[in-house]
């Protein structure tokens, strides 16, 4: 069980995106055209076989417009986690009585997505694919839009809260699989979630992506150039980068 992608939700997709690829050296692999059920456009981006994603509402009166609403502009949006076992995962979440807001039944890629006011931080989406090492959301080619020159995955996301101790008791009611825990962490098997208290008056969501990357210097000098780094954090679409 781990993180395989995290999603920021903006009002410009593409001008985050230019943002992101600028300063981690990545690319594009896939826009889904399949989000438009959600009245969303997006963007996938590889982190090693990890995946940043930019969502854009582009009707009205949607879940992502209003959150664009509710924090005051861009943001950290969802926490998408693979699981081991899909059908316990499901079980887990229906003990939990936390609602679910979307499912795929697609056989190869099994979906859930959480109720995000129920759970609180982001909606959590909880999948399973087959076979494993696929991803469906990044279309069938995007392996060959891997670049590693500077990043290497997700390492984690921080989440921020009024009370981070229960809003990780939430979740944690719904990660059965998540065995090792630390006082204001959720350890999965090589990503972590952290939760915080919320420092930055924006309320209950996610405030940083954690990423595991090879030259840190080079990423900085390239945010400071862009006006992206402020003491030594990176901010981009509402989202801080911790390095690691």
């Amino acid at each position: 069980m781990d993180i395989r992608q995290l999603v920021i939700v903006a009002q410009d997709r593409d001008e985050v995106v230019e943002k992101l690829c600028n300063i981690f050296e990545i690319k594009v692999a896939y826009y889904d055209p399949g989000i438009i059920h959600f009245g969303l456009e997006n963007a996938l981006l590889p982190i090693g076989n990890t995946f940043l994603e930019v969502i854009s509402p582009v009707q009205d009166n949607t879940t992502a417009g209003r959150f664009l609403d509710r924090r005051g502009g861009d943001g950290g949006y969802m926490v998408i986690i693979q699981v081991d076992d899909f059908l316990s995962s499901k079980s887990a979440v229906e003990t939990a009585s936390i609602d679910i807001v979307f499912e795929s039944e697609d056989p190869n890629a099994r979906a859930i997505h959480l109720h995000p006011k129920q759970l609180g931080g982001a909606i959590l989406s909880l999948d399973a694919m087959d076979p494993p090492e696929s991803w469906k959301w990044a279309g069938e080619n995007w392996r060959e839009k891997v670049d590693t020159t500077l990043v290497e995955s997700i390492a984690g996301v921080q989440i921020q809260s009024s009370d981070p101790l229960e809003m990780k008791k939430k979740w944690l009611s719904v990660l059965p699989e998540a065995t090792k825990e630390a006082k204001s962490f959720i350890n999965l098997d090589n990503t972590e979630i952290e939760f915080t208290e919320d420092f930055d008056g924006r309320g209950s969501g996610v405030s940083a992506f954690k990423i595991k990357v090879k030259n840190k210097e080079e990423i900085h000098s390239r945010a400071k150039e862009m006006g992206l780094l402020i003491n030594q954090e990176i901010e981009v679409g509402g989202v801080k980068f911790l390095l690691s």
